[in-house]
């Protein structure tokens, strides 16, 4: 990395001086070639067009900008003088996508700008050096115009504040977490700390994928009685539920696969998410798969006795009707993949990919003459005549006999006619779910090791080349060495079907393999319960999983405090490895991490059955790992009243030790109605004590089942 000099840090400043003082707007329209010599030169020629102060969400000053001859973007948001403690949060999302994403915050506590300037940090956001690259040169993409744009803001930084070199850290989710390690691993000094979140493996795509999808199909009946079992209070194993040799062996292989019992929650058949893209390039690479999954020895298309060959749909249909984004308004189809979500994050950004339409009078959506049973997204969609004949297109899904069409494809859409005749077909979507069983790797992922017997070998044909690796070069720039200098806090969830919880260990074990014993000096490892994959600022379930930024924003600043002060964060969470399930202990003392455990109980027991109008007494326990904080709230759900919580108030005459770090509530209900209810406490923990900030409420929560006669 460059070091100013102080004659030409001096020039700077004092161009900037007297920009501000002829009025001119700051930066804008500034040389830079003077004072920035970039190490990487395809980004030698930086520029600013905006410069501005701003209110919103808090008072910053805005610089957005990019580099000469190449698509980067960035957007620089610098806080008051003196609220600036030298050094910047640079958030790296998992696809290049857009440098404004976080002016859209959806919540006070999701605001990555207003976290940033209260934590003394500017904030940075960059466009990843745009989609273009990604085919171009995904070196680009993966870590080297974040590199520039980190470098770049360091000259500005020193121009706006007058002081020395500001630290740096990145931070970014699933393929995010990929592009955040990569950056560092492959950089030098750009970034003195990362916190990558909900990471995969060089194997997690397309396999964790393919694997999910084969489980969904087998057992799509079966996944209540699953998670009936999964949950706290049951009677009942899976042995129970699942009552042929398919369905257990399904389960157990997923299960094998790392995918951890929390996720099944979150399953729905169906719905192939983020594969939507994953699985064109698995054709794109691997042509020659899905022919050969159905007519040679080792696949499983080829056994005739395979319930894959019942499940084959090959339909034609005809289009009755183009329907466009006016007319499926009108009707009251939703076809925007994002429908007002934040974009940008960990389980969404796969959508920015697929969102360009790019014609208003393309259709959206066909009407059509019929459609299978299984209305899912499951198929390819192959035109027969027409203009359009010979092309394919991705489905979002189908309602009735309207198929509404995958944003893109556009030059497909393009073609469209009323009367083309189509084919849906789900034989290369069945094909794909059995994907994983074709891509053995090393001995370093135990999740491959059930497909082989005593002497290592395998039934399953495999195919020439390692799907993952290559898709993890492209995104990360390289492979995940565990390699790296400076310091590192990895945040994985339990409940994760997307990016396993064991990945955040294989990833661990390569840095303790490369530092040895130096290895806790560089790394923690956070293992977050109840917290699944997406970085959302609300939950579809919040009786069943909570939201994380709040774990995310103080793994941030304790990075801060460790790479600047030397203080140590907590310790990371303990943890054994069963196969490739990772087990916490019970209680917070033995956990550790940051995350409060908690610990609810009916009647004495995580399962109490009564009669239906009697009254059940409730306990919950919060408890608070060492150095973590203190509880800050704590709320009821009964099962019986909807997804809404009820305060406990005056928490602090709950508090068993004087600190806050355990808390103890109780309170009785009566149920009216028989059922099944799941009595929830969801509690918050927050380092300084502060029941009012947004930002670093670290949630986590607790359940016990009532069973109602």
């Amino acid at each position: 990395m460059r070091v100013y000099s102080a004659p030409a840090l001096l020039a700077l400043i004092i161009s900037f001086v007297t920009l501000q003082a002829s009025g001119q707007s700051g930066f804008s329209g500034s040389d830079f070639s003077k004072d920035f010599r970039p190490s990487d030169t395809v980004f030698r020629k930086a520029y600013v067009d905006r410069d501005e102060w701003r209110e919103k969400p808090v008072r910053h000053r805005y610089v957005h900008g990019g580099f000469s001859g190449t698509e980067t973007r960035f957007s620089f948001y610098f806080p008051p003088e003196k609220q600036y403690q030298g050094r910047f949060y640079q958030y790296i999302t998992p696809t290049p996508d857009n440098e404004t994403l976080s002016q859209e915050a959806a919540t006070a506590e999701s605001d990555k700008i207003g976290f940033a300037i209260e934590s003394g940090a500017y904030f940075i956001e960059t466009n990843g050096g745009g989609t273009s690259a990604m085919m171009s040169d995904p070196s680009i993409t993966s870590f080297r115009a974040n590199a520039a744009t980190a470098e770049f803001s360091r000259v500005l930084a020193r121009a706006i504040y007058g002081t020395g070199r500001p630290y740096g850290y990145a931070f970014g989710g699933s393929g995010g977490s990929l592009r955040t390690i990569g950056s560092i691993e492959n950089t030098d000094g750009v970034w003195d700390g990362v916190v990558p979140y909900v990471m995969p493996t060089t194997m997690s795509l397309p396999n964790a994928m393919t694997s999910t999808l084969l489980a969904q199909r087998i057992l799509s009946d079966k996944l209540a009685a699953i998670n009936d079992v999964h949950e706290v209070g049951s009677n009942k194993t899976i042995d129970d539920v699942l009552t042929t040799t398919e369905q257990r062996s399904a389960y157990h292989e997923l299960s094998h696969m790392g995918f951890p019992k929390g996720a099944w929650t979150e399953m729905g058949y169906g719905d192939i998410g983020a594969f939507a893209v994953i699985f064109p390039i698995i054709k794109m690479i691997d042509p020659g798969y899905f022919n050969d999954f159905w007519t040679k020895p080792g696949y499983e298309g080829y056994d005739q006795a395979s319930s894959v060959k019942a499940a084959q749909v090959q339909m034609n249909t005809k289009i009755l009707k183009l329907i466009t984004a006016d007319e499926a308004a009108a009707r009251g189809l939703k076809y925007e993949l994002f429908n007002g979500e934040t974009r940008g994050l960990a389980a969404n950004s796969w959508k920015s990919i697929m969102q360009q339409q790019g014609d208003e009078k393309l259709p959206v959506a066909v009407e059509v003459e019929q459609v299978p049973i299984a209305k899912t997204n499951a198929y390819d969609l192959i035109v027969h005549s027409g203009q359009a004949a010979g092309k394919e297109l991705r489905i979002q899904r189908m309602e009735n006999k309207v198929i509404i069409l995958m944003a893109g494809d556009v030059e497909q859409k393009k073609m469209l006619r009323v009367g083309d005749e189509l084919t849906l077909d789900n034989t290369k979507f069945l094909a794909a779910q059995y994907y994983h069983r074709h891509q053995m790797p090393g001995d370093d992922f135990d999740g491959w090791k059930q497909y082989r017997d005593k002497d290592g070998k395998t039934p399953y044909a495999q195919r020439p080349m390692l799907l993952g690796p290559l898709l993890v070069g492209a995104t990360a720039g390289s492979q995940l060495t565990g390699k790296f200098k400076g310091k590192m806090i990895i945040l994985q969830n339990m409940y994760d079907g997307g990016a396993y919880p064991w990945n955040a260990h294989w990833y661990r074990k390569r840095v303790e393999a490369n530092m040895g014993d130096k290895a806790d000096d560089h790394i923690r490892v956070w293992i977050n319960d109840h917290a699944n994959h997406g970085d959302y600022p609300y939950q579809l379930d919040p009786t069943n999983t909570v939201v994380y930024l709040g774990i995310l924003q103080q793994a941030l600043r304790d990075l801060s405090a460790w790479v600047e002060k030397g203080i140590d964060p907590p310790k990371s969470t303990s943890y054994v490895v069963s196969e490739t399930q990772l087990i916490v202990p019970g209680e917070a003392k033995n956990r550790n991490g940051i995350q409060p455990v908690v610990q609810v109980k009916a009647n004495g027991n995580i399962r109490a059955e009564i009669n239906a109008g009697r009254t059940v007494k409730l306990e919950a326990t919060i408890e608070v790992p060492a150095n973590a904080g203190k509880v800050v709230s704590a709320e009821w759900n009964f099962g019986d009243q909807g997804k809404e919580f009820s305060q406990v108030p005056d928490l602090k005459k709950h508090y068993v030790d004087p600190t806050g770090k355990t808390v103890r509530v109780s309170i009785t209900h009566t149920y009216k109605q028989p059922g099944i209810y799941f009595v929830t406490v969801r509690a918050a923990s927050q380092r300084e004590g502060n029941v009012t900030t947004p930002f670093t409420r670290i949630q986590n929560l607790g359940k016990a089942r009532v069973v109602v006669k």
